[in-house]
């Protein structure tokens, strides 16, 4: 008897509206459904670059207790309301925003002074109520990263007396969740239909949100297909790094962590959820290559060169 393999359809649009979207495949092999299901869901909801506030600076204040003159909000309140302002940020680099506003009225996100790499999807979220005459400035930090980064990770060094770091919620997606019910292919009944519901905050569409999802998780399978020696066993002629045959440190070197490398939190964790977790496994890249992962652009990978040639290692050649 011939065994046939029948392939799932591609996604089909149930219902689109605003930011929120319905979405099905249909076909799926049994069991297949959850096994996509869930692997897709957790991808949305970790693996999706976003922008979030990670500092801000307001003038005359010191820290994140205090109060200010003539504002209803406690700073806290400010802080509160302003991780609540969905931001995009169209390139790799960190932008600065800045907020001033005199006489008493109601502030809301759309009073921010924006550079032209930044735009708000929700310009009427309220930031702070000033009560009376006066004059409110504030300095925010805007980046790009993915999932959740509490703020210990995202300030390595001491930050300035006045600046106030934050966590940083990067992921751009509020909502995912998922079914899955029986359908007929052919004589049998038990094959399944995946219907998933993505709601975003509004920087990214939830269509563009599944897409993005599945080319994640088809380049993330690809990386993995065929097998590898191991890195004790790669000889130097093949080994795309730079170093002495002749250096003892040499292996040393090759199995250093990427966490141990003078790297950013960020581009660290684009490293090791691309599976690179060693020296030897992040010279086996080309910048070309690097610039594909999620979360790594041409600073992240002028970073990276900087902190390989520090070793005596490069990357490999284009």
């Amino acid at each position: 008897m011939e065994y046939q393999v029948t392939l799932p359809s591609k996604p089909r649009i149930v219902s689109e509206e605003g930011v929120q979207g319905i979405y099905e495949i249909d076909s799926l092999y049994p069991g297949y459904g959850h096994t996509l299901g869930n692997s897709l869901r957790r991808i949305i909801l970790s693996s999706l670059p976003g922008a979030s506030i990670t500092s801000v600076k307001i003038e005359d204040v010191q820290h994140e207790f205090a109060t200010v003159e003539g504002i209803r909000e406690t700073v806290m309140e400010i802080l509160l309301n302003l991780k609540r302002v969905h931001f995009a940020l169209h390139g790799d680099e960190a932008q600065t925003i800045r907020l001033s506003v005199k006489n008493g009225k109601d502030v809301t996100a759309a009073d921010f002074s924006l550079p032209a790499q930044v735009t708000v999807a929700n310009p009427d979220q309220h930031i702070l109520t000033m009560a009376g005459k006066g004059s409110f400035e504030l300095e925010a930090t805007i980046e790009r990263g993915l999932g959740y980064v509490p703020r210990e990770l995202l300030t390595k060094e001491k930050v300035d007396i006045g600046t106030i770091a934050l966590d940083a919620t990067f992921t751009p997606i509020r909502r995912v969740n998922y079914e899955v019910e029986n359908m007929r292919v052919g004589d049998r009944t038990d094959f399944n239909r995946l219907r998933i519901l993505i709601e975003t905050n509004g920087t990214i569409g939830p269509r563009e949100a599944l897409e993005n999802s599945i080319e994640i998780m088809i380049h993330q399978l690809k990386s993995i297909v065929g097998f590898q020696e191991d890195d004790e066993n790669v000889s130097a002629s093949s080994s795309p790094m730079m170093l002495d045959d002749e250096d003892a440190s040499s292996k040393d070197v090759s199995k250093m962590k990427v966490e141990d490398l003078t790297l950013g939190a960020r581009i660290i964790t684009a490293l090791t959820d691309a599976g690179i977790k060693t020296v030897a496994g992040l010279s086996r890249k080309s910048p070309g290559a690097l610039k594909e992962l999620d979360g790594i652009g041409d600073k992240a990978v002028t970073e990276i060169e900087e902190a390989l040639a520090a070793l005596g290692v490069t990357l490999k050649g284009e």
